[in-house]
């Protein structure tokens, strides 16, 4: 059997490099090197470009190790890389997902339950075959020990030689590099692991300039609801997850995915389009003032969002969470976690949606002054693994992936899973209508929908959410918005809203929506974002 054999003296830092990151390009690329053919696909004219284009990935690979392995550190480092490049190659080859900074936030924020939904026998394969079997290879070689002087020297040897090589190479294939570079931009996501080390240094280069906790920027000091607002408003705020527009039967999809809400009279806003890939970046920025084109996710934290705007008018604001939790837009509310059947009394292989409605007629009670907002943040249609996103009798369509390796599954059975979901969050949504129907008497109710964002379930290989914006499909963006207003909301004329069900939308109107319902005035609302202003019919 073939067997590596060191040197008596060992290996030198610069040919465990080498080694490393030939490994990595050959083994962990399955997807770059198949997106790159079939780009361009191999033949006679080409195959020398092709080529080269690997020499380069490996050489930039080595370049990257080279700057960050010296001395003792070395061995730690490659292990480092090995383990990270392993589950990298995992995600990307099974789902196409992107490690850019909002997967890495992602990442970073996720709860034990979600963590394990993606634990998968593929993955385990992964970690083993490329990334502990080959760390511990590297762990086990000796290293040859040089003084310092003579390892940077040799570093420079090498660095130099690998240069020289790359740039010959461009320089000789100039027309098929500019091609590549122009066209092809979105390859670069793919590459593992450099993509993923430059998304990993910028993050935390980012996160260690971002100064901590400050002075908070006050958003709306001003709001107050009118003297001539005598009645109370009660809304129900539903913050969806991973829901796409096209799964929803309202909008024209041909599965009856919506037969609830269908008998509901509620609006449906087809054209409604999400700020971000992600729960990380997409929550925070649909509570904000400023919108997608003034939204900084780090700075998020330091300014008020439409939760304490709310809050300047008097209105009681309540954040109930069965999802992960609120990303930091429910920090200065009350906020109550429903992840546990201590808390969640509808709870079977998971806590569900409906259970956050079974206290709240009770809060509602317990106030009787003053207007009240309820946020409700699902877990919806949480991947990969759908199957668990909804009780055993909403399973309409089979059959069903029941696994949470989507590669185990065909097409058919991940979209049915996704599709019961979908059914399920219709019964939630119904269910919330029906309590806000049983407060029609006392309060103006309204319910609006929005998912945080889409969800891409296979097409052109790509699973599940995250992908950067610029390059996301639509069904990561396109997201269901939904509105129901109750009887006493008699001064919006609800034939205009309808007209807006192909308007373009975004996340970008959902704070001033609110606002709009509530009836409250501030400098921090701007009417020609929200949606129900053209319907008033005083205005």
């Amino acid at each position: 059997m073939f067997k590596l054999r060191p040197p008596a003296d060992g290996f030198s830092s610069h040919t465990l490099i080498v080694l490393v990151a030939l490994f990595v390009v050959v083994f962990a690329n399955q997807t770059l090197f198949s997106r790159l053919f079939a780009a361009y696909p191999p033949s006679a004219a080409n195959l020398a470009e092709l080529a080269s284009v690997g020499v380069v990935f490996f050489a930039v690979n080595v370049l990257l190790l080279a700057l960050v392995c010296f001395g003792r550190g070395t061995k730690p480092v490659l292990i480092a890389v090995l383990i990270v490049s392993s589950a990298t190659a995992c995600f990307i080859d099974s789902y196409g997902i992107v490690i850019n900074d909002e997967m890495l936030t992602n990442v970073l924020q996720t709860n034990v339950a979600e963590a394990a939904d993606l634990l998968t026998p593929r993955l385990l394969a992964y970690g083993l075959g490329l990334g502990l079997l080959p760390a511990f290879v590297v762990a086990r070689l000796p290293l040859r020990r040089a003084g310092w002087r003579r390892e940077l020297a040799g570093r420079g040897k090498l660095v130099a030689v690998l240069l020289l090589v790359s740039l010959a190479l461009v320089v000789a294939f100039s027309s098929f590099y500019a091609s590549l570079v122009r066209k092809q931009k979105p390859l670069r996501v793919h590459a593992n692991p450099s993509y993923a080390l430059h998304t990993l240094a910028a993050y935390l280069g980012n996160t260690w300039a971002t100064p901590g906790p400050g002075k908070l920027t006050v958003v709306g000091a001003d709001a107050h609801i009118p003297a001539s607002d005598v009645e109370r408003e009660l809304i129900v705020l539903v913050v969806g997850e991973t829901a796409r527009a096209d799964r929803f039967s309202l909008n024209g999809y041909a599965r009856e995915t919506n037969p609830e809400l269908a008998k509901a009279g509620v609006i449906s806003f087809g054209n409604f389009h999400a700020c971000g890939t992600s729960t990380a970046v997409s929550v925070p920025c649909m509570f904000s003032a400023g919108g997608m084109a003034s939204f900084d996710n780090k700075a998020a934290g330091n300014r008020e969002n439409l939760l304490d705007v709310l809050r300047h008018a008097g209105v009681n604001v309540l954040w109930l969470d069965n999802n992960s939790d609120s990303k930091g837009v429910a920090v200065r509310v009350p906020y109550e976690n429903y992840k546990s059947p201590a808390v969640n009394p509808v709870c079977d292989a998971e806590c569900r949606d409906v259970g956050m409605l079974a206290r709240l007629q009770d809060y509602v009670d317990a106030h009787p002054t003053g207007d009240i907002v309820i946020v409700l943040h699902q877990m919806g249609n949480h991947g990969p693994s759908y199957f668990k996103r909804y009780p055993a009798e909403f399973e309409k369509f089979t059959p069903t992936c029941r696994s949470s390796d989507l590669s185990r599954c065909t097409r058919e059975e991940i979209g049915n899973a996704y599709d019961n979901a979908i059914r399920y969050t219709d019964y939630f949504l119904a269910r919330t209508i029906d309590f806000l129907k049983r407060n029609d008497a006392r309060f103006e109710t309204a319910m609006l929908y929005v998912s945080d964002h889409g969800e891409s379930l296979g097409e052109n290989g790509l699973y599940l959410h995250g992908l950067p914006r610029a390059l996301a499909p639509d069904s990561q963006v396109h997201v269901p918005a939904i509105l129901w207003l109750g009887s006493g909301m008699h001064d919006f004329d609800q034939a205009v809203l309808r007209n807006l069900r192909n308007a373009r939308l975004s996340h970008d109107n959902v704070f001033h929506t609110v606002l709009g319902l509530m009836e409250i005035q501030s400098d921090a609302y701007r009417p020609e974002l929200d949606i129900v202003a053209a319907s008033r019919r005083d205005r």
